[in-house]
């Protein structure tokens, strides 16, 4: 059996739909899915788009593939929780405590962008 739930709710501002345990208030990213036997111990949230840094790491791909080089992050949004995937939007090295939004993206369906201006 296959699942397919939307990540993002249809909200404005757009929010990444994440579920709320019912008895222990955790958090889990993607949301359970409404077909899931154990969708009826959650409840639909949104999560918060801003969030920081935890850690990354700057991935170089093989030359031969002739992709540049891109970062991985985590990032701690409010919840707490904490999503992986790649950071956009600056040219310099992250830092980590960096401000940061999640906003679509085609390709993985979210991407982390830098709210950091440095000079």
């Amino acid at each position: 059996m296959s699942f397919s739930t939307p990540i993002w709710a249809a909200t404005t501002p757009p929010g990444l739909r994440a579920s709320r345990h019912r008895h222990s208030g955790d958090i889990f990213f993607p949301a359970v899915p409404d077909e899931s036997p154990l969708s009826s111990q959650f409840d639909d949230t949104v999560l918060n788009t801003e969030g920081q840094v935890y850690s990354f790491t700057i991935m170089h791909p093989s030359p031969k593939s002739g992709l540049p080089p891109f970062v991985l992050a985590y990032v701690d949004l409010p919840g707490p929780v904490r999503l992986f995937g790649r950071l956009i939007g600056s040219t310099e090295r992250p830092v980590i405590g960096e401000k940061c939004r999640v906003i679509a993206d085609e390709t993985f369906g979210y991407v982390f962008q830098s709210l950091e201006a440095r000079p």
